[in-house]
């Protein structure tokens, strides 16, 4: 959905001061790692779209295996035996072409980075005869793997949906891989979230892109040359004014991540997804469209609707009823689907209709030259 332009709904600047500078002082390199971050496995073992879920364990998962003597990576397989569309389910955490922390190789195989509670880590996965594999590296690879049935929307209940339009119904069945994993990786979804406000997408990425490459870790293990791992809270927090200027992001999405991720522990922390949005929604810049976005990814919530979104009421309007509407609108037309509405938009991004174009796409803007 290249092109997009985000009205994500943006706050006034954090105020200067504990808790909410806009540091320009020293860089400071990735060390250590994150402690305060909960595991899946110590926030219960409900279901559904809560973080408090259990990490979706597959039936006939293998135990987590490293190598001969300890070494190579570790690995885990299951057989899968549900329709899984594996580039589909890990797309949202792909941002653009040419993102460090996500490459899908010629083989099919799907390569992640992540900061995990553990460290940095990296996976691959792959689907191949109607068996998931996953190997990972580095400090975080045990955490990887643990979460990999989550990641890939173990958790999730695509058949709870009942479709009341004929597009969707079409849509959900030839669509039957579609599934909504969660990370439990607040911060990762934050930061691209915000940087993806108010602004054409191709410009969120650019900025992404080059603040990865320039402040994240090299990715552990074999991976696909030039990936990077999320910086770590710190890290965002003493990126200087001068190097968020050359990414191309302004001073209020700058200053909306560097406040976000003081706050880091206590966002990883939340209880689910309801917790998650209360949170989010309390930091200056983050509106319900960014907390969606988020949640989305982070918890798994097919329910969390992008309130806010510049195209999607209109894709959601003309695809079931063939007229424009705007966000009240979009939330009535989806009403039906509550507990899916995500999970629905995702349906209709891929089969429904557009509405007749009205101009020509907004032109990316290049903060650097400002």
């Amino acid at each position: 959905m290249g092109g997009r332009f985000r009205r994500g709904p943006g706050a006034a600047w954090p105020p200067r001061g504990a808790g909410g500078s806009w540091a320009a002082g020293p860089v400071a390199r990735p060390v250590g790692t994150p402690g305060e971050a909960l595991r899946p496995s110590e926030t219960g073992t409900g279901t559904g779209t809560e973080a408090g879920a259990g990490t979706g364990t597959e039936a006939g998962a293998s135990p987590i295996r490293t190598g001969p003597a300890g070494g190579g990576p570790k690995r885990r397989e299951w057989p899968q035996d549900r329709p899984l569309d594996l580039e589909l389910v890990l797309a949202p955490h792909r941002r653009g072409v040419g993102d460090p922390a996500w490459r899908m190789t010629p083989d099919g195989a799907v390569w992640r980075t992540s900061r995990t509670p553990d460290g940095p880590g990296t996976l691959r996965v792959s689907l191949r005869h109607g068996r998931v594999s996953g190997a990972a590296w580095g400090p975080g690879a045990g955490w990887l793997l643990e979460t990999l049935p989550a990641l890939l929307g173990a958790d999730d209940d695509p058949e709870g949906l009942v479709p009341a339009h004929e597009v969707v119904r079409v849509a959900a069945g030839r669509h039957a891989g579609l599934r909504i994993g969660r990370t439990f990786r607040v911060l990762e979804a934050l930061v691209p979230a915000v940087l993806e406000q108010k602004v054409v997408t191709a410009e969120a990425w650019r900025a992404w892109r080059w603040l990865l490459r320039r402040y994240g870790e090299p990715a552990p293990g074999p991976a696909p040359e030039g990936m990077r791992v999320f910086p770590a809270p710190e890290v965002w927090r003493s990126i200087p004014s001068w190097d968020w200027h050359r990414a191309g992001a302004e001073a209020v999405r700058a200053r909306t991540i560097a406040n976000a991720a003081w706050h880091a522990a206590k966002l990883e922390a939340a209880s689910g997804s309801a917790e998650a949005d209360r949170l989010l929604r309390a930091l200056p810049g983050v509106g319900v469209w960014t907390s969606a976005e988020v949640r989305q990814r982070s918890h798994g919530d097919a329910d969390a609707v992008s309130v806010g979104d510049f195209h999607l009421p209109s894709l959601v309007g003309w695809s079931l009823t063939r007229e424009r509407t705007d966000d009240a609108g979009m939330l009535r037309l989806l009403a039906p689907y509550r507990g899916h509405r995500h999970r629905v938009s995702r349906l209709l991004a891929l089969c429904g209709e557009r509405p007749p174009a009205r101009g020509p796409r907004l032109a990316a803007r290049d903060f650097r030259s400002f």
